[in-house]
């Protein structure tokens, strides 16, 4: 694709320079969705549809993690799908809603932050990054229309605060802070119910990822379209600690382990 030469252009974002020159690539800007052959002719497409994600602070940052099912309906559409996304060195984001477009977004916003980064020669300060996220929000409110949601989950480790924090957008791009926790998707109030009942301050990292998959594990237990670990396939879902240190992914191993002890602590319960 050939970019237009713009000699007085020193827009830093990125995004802005798509929705000036590019629309169509920008979310919301695609128009009316193509025509699909479906088994009905009056009905609503099939979207696959990523839930359940969640956020936690703990002492050093906040964990951020998210199931491994996406649905059509009432059928699976993928067991594996990634919910939860390294955005820069110090922030992640997770999606809930739309999965084609979800993903879209969060690639999006990946170059938009390294594309500003180029060309200021500066990060962007937390709060800058959740505005600028704000804005590809709003941008998608067409799509909402047609049915294509797109809700992210932002962290971020801010560096002038020295501590983690998380943000929640509403689908007109809004954009809201939390102080604690919080979770979004099909299962998200069975999630945030477990973490209101089991969320203290100053979390260790160990005790916060325990929260983080036994709210997940809560909400796969209430609702269909969130998918709990699957021990025969080795399926865990995605989880990251986003820390001073910068993003670090939680291994299966990690996750098998925690999954391990908390359902021989429900076996014993039950016996």
């Amino acid at each position: 694709m050939k970019l237009p030469y713009l000699p007085d252009h020193d827009d830093s974002s990125f995004f802005d320079f798509l929705t000036k020159h590019y629309p169509g690539l920008t979310p919301g800007g695609h128009g009316q969705l193509p025509a699909v052959e479906q088994t009905r002719s009056v009905g609503p497409m099939a979207v696959p549809q990523a839930t359940t994600v969640l956020a936690i602070k703990y002492q050093a940052g906040v964990v951020i993690a998210g199931d491994r099912r996406a649905t059509e309906g009432f059928q699976i559409a993928d067991r594996r799908i990634e919910k939860v996304f390294k955005i820069d060195e110090w922030s992640a984001m997770a999606i809930a809603g739309a999965a084609g477009p979800c993903i879209e977004m969060a690639k999006l916003f990946q170059t938009e932050l390294e594309h500003y980064e180029k060309l200021e020669g500066m990060v962007l300060s937390c709060e800058g990054k959740a505005n600028k996220l704000g804005q590809m929000v709003k941008a998608n409110l067409p799509m909402v229309f047609q049915g294509l949601v797109v809700m992210p989950l932002y962290v971020g480790y801010d560096v002038k605060r020295e501590e983690g924090r998380i943000f929640k957008y509403d689908i007109t791009g809004g954009r809201y802070e939390e102080s604690d926790y919080h979770a979004i998707g099909s299962g998200g109030k069975d999630a945030r119910n477990t973490m209101r009942e089991h969320f203290r301050k100053n979390l260790s990292e160990a005790e916060a990822l325990k929260l983080a998959l036994l709210s997940l594990y809560n909400a796969a237990d209430d609702d269909v379209g969130t998918g709990g670990p699957d021990l025969i396939r080795g399926i865990y879902p995605t989880a990251k600690f986003v820390t001073a240190q910068g993003i670090a992914d939680v291994g299966d191993d990690q996750l098998k382990a925690v999954y391990d002890d908390m359902i021989t602590a429900r076996r014993s319960r039950e016996t």
